[in-house]
């Protein structure tokens, strides 16, 4: 079902101005309290990677202009490339029709990916239901899921 105060925001023009806080309050998280992120490069284009993110973590990458997500494997915020210097500077963060998924639009820097790839989504299902790696790995894989 869709979120109510989304709906009633589809009328709105192009440029409309919403305040911040008021929008925020209406994500939805779900029973975790969490939002799915989708990661894009703000230039390119390509889709980098999918994580979580809870409010906390939101609030930090407003505040820093850094990503930063909800680790559910170590149930702790994590900064992406705080330890591998791979790191993701935001440039737009969008938020979609229903308020259950965010955009983060970035300048990456380095690898996206823990295996050292730029990207996250690097096996493609063939028409003939095989699989198929299409990206080749970075120069460095020796980051240990650090990305």
């Amino acid at each position: 079902m869709k979120n109510n105060y989304f709906l009633n925001l589809e009328p709105l023009s192009e440029g409309s101005r919403l305040d911040t806080a008021e929008l925020l309050q209406h994500l939805a998280f779900n029973e975790q309290g969490l939002l799915p992120v989708i990661t894009q490069d703000a230039v390119s284009k390509d889709v980098l990677m999918m994580a979580w993110i809870n409010r906390q973590a939101l609030e930090y990458t407003m505040e820093t202009g850094f990503a930063t997500y909800w680790s559910r494997s170590r149930q702790a915020l994590w900064k992406k490339g705080e330890t591998s210097g791979h790191l993701q500077h935001i440039e737009e963060i969008r938020i979609d029709c229903d308020g259950d998924t965010l955009l983060f639009l970035v300048n990456q820097v380095g690898a996206a990916c823990h295996t050292g790839r730029r990207h996250c989504f690097y096996f493609t299902l063939t028409d003939d239901n095989q699989v198929c790696i299409t990206s080749d790995p970075g120069q460095d894989l020796t980051t240990g899921g650090q990305a």
